[in-house]
């Protein structure tokens, strides 16, 4: 496990769209060779976002050869709702790069079967060949996707009811109104994360910091889901200061002390011009 702490939140969204550059360029899409990316919504990957449409506009990224599929979506929001997840990637990042509109995967929260959309995306994704960057972020408490406390460690795409702290959390997309926050979402499981060949979470904010504690000073625990990827052979948690506030001193010194190679892996920064 690798934790890579910033000294704010623009340096660590602009480490962790480095990082998603490389590892995108690194892998050499093509028509036959497509990049398979998880990605999250809310607010923490917005400063990600911006930073990947500026390394697409500046011509060192393209997304052609790259197949994406989202963590979630709420459950009966209209799809064009300013807040459903299909709105908040439009809006946020695909409309702004140059993917195919069809290898941008996000479920279907009005789906007629719910159920079967989940395992439909399951089908999906074992069809892509599986994930090769999953991205994420936590809640303020641990939760990953929608993956709320006391989820299976080893679960799959599903339908969820959302805790009242997520409930809480989300009421500032939906004018403080709780009763307009849907208490439903279909979220890919803790295991289908699991199942990506590299994880990335990003975890910013001060509101973070016991989560991140959580995540990874204390033991595998199914109360703090993102705590399980502890166990994934290649994860890397993406910080800033306000994050780790609770966690041990050594544990930040022992960290910082491996940012002069961790930094080997975003600088240089690659780009598709000319084959750079």
């Amino acid at each position: 496990m690798r934790l890579v702490i910033l000294d704010n939140y623009d340096l660590a969204s602009e480490w962790a769209a480095k990082y998603i550059c490389n590892r995108i360029i690194q892998f050499k899409p093509g028509q036959d060779r497509y990049f398979t990316l998880g990605l999250p919504t809310g607010s923490t990957p917005l400063g990600c976002y911006k930073k990947l449409i500026e390394y697409h506009k500046n011509g060192d990224l393209s997304f052609k050869y790259v197949k994406t599929f989202n963590m979630d979506e709420y459950v009966g929001l209209p799809r064009n709702h300013p807040e459903s997840y299909h709105s908040y990637m439009w809006n946020n990042f695909f409309k702004h790069i140059d993917i195919d509109p069809n290898n941008a995967h996000i479920l279907d929260g009005n789906a007629a079967d719910l159920q079967a959309e989940c395992d439909a995306f399951e089908k999906k994704i074992k069809e892509a060949g599986g994930i090769d960057l999953f991205v994420g972020g936590i809640g303020p408490d641990g939760h990953i996707a929608f993956n709320e406390p006391g989820s299976s460690l080893v679960s799959r795409t599903r339908l969820k009811t959302l805790a009242m702290d997520t409930i809480l959390a989300n009421a500032k997309y939906f004018d403080g109104d709780l009763s307009k926050v849907p208490t439903m979402a279909l979220t890919v499981g803790v295991g289908t994360v699991m199942d990506a060949r590299e994880v990335m979470i990003l975890i910013t904010g001060a509101h973070k910091a016991f989560a991140l504690y959580k995540a990874i000073e204390e033991g595998v625990n199914h109360m703090w889901t993102v705590s399980a990827f502890q166990q994934h052979p290649r994860t890397i948690f993406v910080c800033d200061e306000d994050a780790t506030l609770e966690l041990r001193v050594k544990t930040v010194k022992y960290f910082k002390g491996l940012m002069h190679v961790h930094n080997k892996l975003v600088d240089p920064l690659y780009s598709m011009k000319e084959g750079k």
